[in-house]
């Protein structure tokens, strides 16, 4: 008599490994990417509503800094924290930086129930900070991260001492010119060594040329599977209630947003609203230029703190 074990059935409204041994080499790619940032200073999980949030602290490097309001980094599509690697060591040095794996991308966080819907996106961004003992933090998102962001400003503020969008999902809808420069930008990194350089100048795609990038790109695809719709952008009148600070980098090549339009159009929605196209870089402004776009980000922070310090909220929430 033989006896079946049958594994449980992947939800489809879920994003999974596909199995144990591309996770665990995926992890490995991970892991070469977060030895090249500043090292964390404690990895914790915090529960909510839609599963598991894998949480990377750092910094800073002055104990009396410790109080300031935090930073809290939520990664793009398809990647996790790891992508922040060139800007940890520059945020971490002046104030806490908390960076969240999102559940339903290929991370250490435990995804257990659809997150994709803008009300399910705000809660989880809140229960998580709720969980982390932030009740003031400045967010940075990336691309889809931004989106996660900018409806977490719209929906659930309470929080946000400020948000800052680095080329940005919310504010366009997604187009073709953009999914078409992810396959050729995944295919390029098949391409013989001798042509990634020139390939990743072309796309304005760094995964191409560094190897940790490329190797870390790969397993994700190779690994695990995304199960969610994709946002929808906000409105102009869901834009025009935003109230928290708001900093917008938009790269200048940028291919999920027009930059010019963006320009001109946050601002003249969302009163004091700063925005910026930054040069020489499409949909990675930060990971092409850490150390200025690290200081822009500190220095707009900072003002908001002495905003607030000035008006009583205070500088806090570490």
């Amino acid at each position: 008599m033989s006896v079946h074990t049958t594994r449980p059935r992947t939800r489809r409204d879920i994003g999974h490994y596909v199995n144990d041994t591309l996770r665990d080499r995926y992890f490995a790619t991970c892991d070469v990417l977060y030895a090249k940032g500043a090292p964390a200073r404690s990895e914790t999980d915090v529960e909510t509503s839609f599963g598991t949030t894998h949480v990377y602290r750092y910094g800073p490097a002055n104990p009396a800094d410790e109080s300031r309001t935090p930073i809290v980094l939520i990664h793009g599509a398809g990647g996790c924290s790891a992508q922040w690697y060139p800007n940890t060591p520059g945020l971490s040095a002046e104030r806490p930086v908390y960076a969240l794996d999102t559940p339903g991308d290929p991370g250490r966080s435990v995804q257990r129930e659809p997150m994709w819907q803008p009300e399910r996106a705000a809660q989880w961004l809140d229960e998580a900070l709720g969980a982390l003992g932030l009740d003031r933090a400045h967010l940075v998102g990336s691309s889809y991260g931004g989106w996660l962001v900018l409806n977490g400003a719209h929906r659930r503020p309470g929080r946000l001492a400020s948000v800052t969008l680095l080329d940005p999902g919310g504010l366009e809808k997604v187009g073709p010119r953009f999914f078409a420069w992810l396959f050729v930008g995944l295919f390029a990194t098949c391409a013989p060594k001798a042509l990634r350089p020139r390939l990743a100048s072309w796309l304005e795609q760094p995964v191409v040329a560094v190897p940790e990038l490329r190797a870390w790109i790969r397993a994700a695809v190779r690994a695990f599977r995304i199960s969610r719709l994709a946002p929808q952008p906000l409105t102009e009148d869901e834009l025009r209630t935003l109230g928290t600070p708001l900093y917008l980098a938009l790269g200048r090549r940028s291919l999920l947003v027009h930059p010019e339009r963006q320009l001109e159009r946050v601002p003249r929605l969302v009163p004091g609203a700063r925005a910026e196209i930054i040069a020489d870089t499409g949909h990675g402004p930060a990971l092409d230029h850490p150390g200025l776009l690290n200081a822009r980000m500190l220095g707009f922070m900072e003002d908001i703190d002495t905003l607030d310090r000035a008006t009583g909220r205070g500088d806090g929430g570490a």
